[in-house]
């Protein structure tokens, strides 16, 4: 009996340190695969177009990876730099021009350069926060990011009810690379606080890691009150004289 007590301890114990190295080593692992592919499919990208005379390999005799991704971040910079003054404007406002006539060129430049605008804005306020909305039936909610307010005519449309709508994307698990753009209306949106990477790691997870939730003083102050209400003793009834 005790040795077959021992047998299962050994087991549970090796089955447990195993599973704790995966958890360890499984994170590492797929993150130093993923980083190091990125590198290589950036310095496939740019190589090819480097010449000899400014790549590093060409000296050195061997390979350095990251290089290309390295000439790509600067030379981006420095176009933004450049963009930043007169005359690179200037030449950019002459390079859309030239775009800007070419009938399948420009849907696609157009497209593409709203894009990165609207997503790369300093100032925007897309995918900044994240809620629930009731889907796809009432009693049942998604996660949704919060993308921004109804503008345009979808706007004009669905604001005749004088009831604002909000632009929501809602993405699936547990890779939310595509989803639906829904338009919801703002008092059906709750709002949480966590943040649109807890969001994501709550997708991704397929709601295994869930985000700590530290209440607001508001909300705070509303749970007391509601306490403090509960235990508030009734009002004493009048009762008339007959």
């Amino acid at each position: 009996m005790t040795d077959s007590t021992d047998r299962i301890s050994l087991a549970t114990r090796l089955r447990n340190n195993f599973l704790t190295g995966l958890i360890i080593c499984a994170p590492m692992a797929i993150t130093i695969y993923l980083t190091w592919t990125f590198i290589h499919w950036a310095d496939s990208w740019v190589k090819p177009y480097l010449p000899d005379r400014y790549n590093p390999e060409a000296y050195l005799k061997f390979a350095i990876p990251g290089t290309g991704l390295l000439i790509a971040i600067t030379f981006i910079t420095l176009v933004g730099f450049l963009g930043r003054n007169l005359i690179g404007r200037s030449i950019v406002g002459y390079s859309e021009n030239i775009l800007n006539r070419m009938p399948l060129v420009r849907t696609v430049y157009k497209s593409t350069k709203q894009i990165f605008e609207t997503v790369l804005k300093e100032q925007g306020n897309s995918f900044k926060k994240v809620g629930l909305i009731e889907f796809p039936r009432a009693g049942t909610w998604a996660l949704v990011f919060v993308s921004s307010d109804a503008k345009g005519e979808i706007a004009a449309k669905l604001n005749e009810n004088g009831e604002e709508m909000v632009a929501v994307f809602l993405a699936p698990t547990p890779v939310p690379t595509a989803g639906f753009l829904m338009f919801v209306p703002r008092s059906k949106l709750m709002l949480l606080d966590m943040t649109p990477e807890e969001g994501v790691k709550l997708l991704i997870s397929a709601g295994l890691v869930t985000p700590d939730y530290k209440p607001s003083a508001a909300d705070t102050m509303a749970a007391f009150a509601e306490l403090a209400a509960e235990d508030r003793p009734a009002p004493p009834q009048k009762v008339g004289l007959s």
